[in-house]
């Protein structure tokens, strides 16, 4: 019998989709179930990592007595800067070398549930700086040398959708841009997300955060499809932003449907619990959808933004350094970037706009560009958001910096659908100055 020659007739296309996520337990009093199922998982000690609000607020407290009660030790470590830098993650890492556990809990938003993953990567593998792991070009984007151990991500905001993907996002001190670390062994072992824990986030966090899940959903579901690229040289190569694919595509349907319901009831009423359950669910599906697909412009260009701030500091947020909240940063640039990328799939785009909640009578492919845009827009608006770059202090003579660091999220803009030059990003930033 003739063998088959898998040579043949290769593809000009890719043709495999890859796609991953954790197990998942999801519910209104969830976090009273974190010690069964470290326990479960073989695990007899824990760092806790979380933020400093949140430690004043008493939940990681309760947490960790939740845990304990389970016969598991816990350390807790409650330092975890909002909005985490390669440098304030090899200072914890430092401060917490030789630690023993078995496993770690991440607890809070993406910056503290980012932190743990560094943790889990530092602890576990000492010795190597920060910048090899980070994506090139900014980093050697070396892969992680060997298994983590067991992470159970608790998110308190309905926001990153860390505790779903593969990724962190970091700061890069010296450079003042942000990028990330992309590798499945920092998927989460376990996403265990209670809404409940999302009720004392004021307003403006609230909305900040269902921001990122907006455009996590919208950038993913119209990426550069998998198919639509080259084949990759090895099983090695495929990274883990594969393009948009009719897994991811139900997940970012999803997630945009619940925002458009649920997101301007989450700011506007922040002890409705049904909204916050919503976005919650929200914010785990769109991390499933993205973490797969990838992002593309807006996020590119939130890097940038948030690496490049000099006195900004939101409303809503404890901080004592300046910064922009992520999703504050990656929605600002959303409407003029889904305004260039229309061309590609106006289908796609009019779906998008059309689950938020955008009326499309009388809309056709031909005349609605401006229909997505339009939509994102007046849902910031709603919720109080950014109206425009200029309110974080950016104007012209940022424009050649912001287009640098957005270039240099090549990882981001392969995602795109259409190629994407430096003029093309200068049009988008300078659109985005004002709303």
């Amino acid at each position: 019998m003739e063998s088959l020659d898998w040579s043949r007739n290769a593809p000009e296309q890719e043709r495999i989709i890859s796609w991953q996520a954790p197990p998942l337990k999801f519910g209104v009093g969830a976090t009273r179930e974190i010690g069964h199922e470290l326990r479960r998982a073989g695990v007899a000690s824990v760092l806790l990592v979380t933020d400093p609000v949140l430690a004043a607020l008493g939940l990681p407290a309760r947490v960790a007595k939740t845990i304990e009660q389970e016969g598991i030790s816990v350390t807790l470590f409650d330092r975890a800067r909002v909005e985490p830098t390669d440098e304030s993650c090899a200072e914890a890492a430092r401060e917490l070398a030789g630690l023993q556990v078995d496993g770690y809990v991440g607890l809070g938003g993406g910056s503290s549930i980012d932190t743990a993953k560094m943790l889990n990567l530092l602890l576990s593998h000492p010795g190597r700086p920060v910048r090899d792991y980070l994506n090139a070009p900014i980093g050697a984007g070396a892969a992680i040398p060997g298994p983590l151990k067991p992470l159970v991500a608790v998110p308190t905001t309905a926001g990153s959708g860390s505790e779903c993907t593969a990724m962190v996002a970091l700061g890069v001190t010296d450079l003042r841009v942000k990028t990330g670390i992309s590798d499945l062994r920092l998927l989460p072992s376990l996403a265990l997300v209670d809404p409940a824990n999302t009720l004392t986030l004021p307003p403006a966090v609230t909305a900040s955060s269902g921001y990122d899940v907006l455009t996590h959903a919208c950038e993913s579901y119209t990426a550069r499809a998998y198919d639509r690229r080259p084949p990759y040289p090895t099983p090695g190569d495929r990274p883990l932003y594969i393009g948009a694919n009719p897994i991811s595509d139900i997940w970012a349907e999803q997630a945009l449907d619940l925002v458009g319901r649920y997101l301007r009831r989450a700011v506007l009423n922040p002890d409705d619990l049904e909204a916050r359950t919503g976005m919650s669910r929200a914010a785990s599906f769109a991390g499933m959808g993205f973490g797969n697909a990838g992002t593309h412009i807006p996020h590119a260009c939130a890097y940038p933004i948030a690496g490049l701030v000099e006195e900004y500091r939101p409303q809503g947020y404890q901080v004592d350094h300046a910064m922009v909240p992520h999703g504050a940063a990656v929605v600002s640039t959303a409407a003029a970037a889904f305004e260039f990328t229309y061309p590609t799939s106006p289908e796609r785009h009019l779906r998008a706009a059309e689950l938020l909640g955008a009326n499309l009578n009388g809309v056709t492919t031909a005349n609605g560009a401006d229909v997505l845009p339009s939509t994102l827009l007046g849902i910031v608006a709603d919720t109080s958001g950014p109206a425009g770059l200029k309110d974080f202090g950016y104007g012209t003579k940022d424009l050649p910096h912001l287009v640098e660091g957005a270039l240099k999220q090549q990882r981001l803009l392969v995602c795109c659908p259409r190629d994407v030059t430096a003029r093309d990003l200068e049009r988008v930033i300078v659109a985005s100055m004002t709303a």
